[in-house]
């Protein structure tokens, strides 16, 4: 049986985004980051934003789908980190 190279990708994508679901809602609900490394996160979302701008220049929906939404929740983390590390 063969694979097609985009089945791949979204599995890839799928399994690559969930995985920041169980930080983002601990770090939603405990509202606790200082184990979360904020050059870290800034330097991820960084390389996630140039990823999804790569998957929408390459038109290919697996990449900009995945980044698009692990985008969103390193985002989240990095705000509750930013908002709780020097604004409380």
């Amino acid at each position: 049986m063969r694979v097609s190279a985009d089945l791949i990708g979204y599995i890839a994508a799928f399994l690559t985004t969930a995985a920041f679901l169980p930080q983002c809602i601990k770090t939603i609900y405990t509202k606790e980051v200082s184990g979360i490394s904020l050059s870290m996160y800034v330097i991820f979302v960084s390389g996630v934003l140039m990823w999804l701008w790569y998957g929408i220049i390459q038109d290919s929906l697996p990449i900009t789908i995945a980044n698009a939404i692990t985008a969103a929740l390193a985002i989240v983390i990095l705000w509750i980190k930013i908002k709780y590390t020097y604004f409380r």
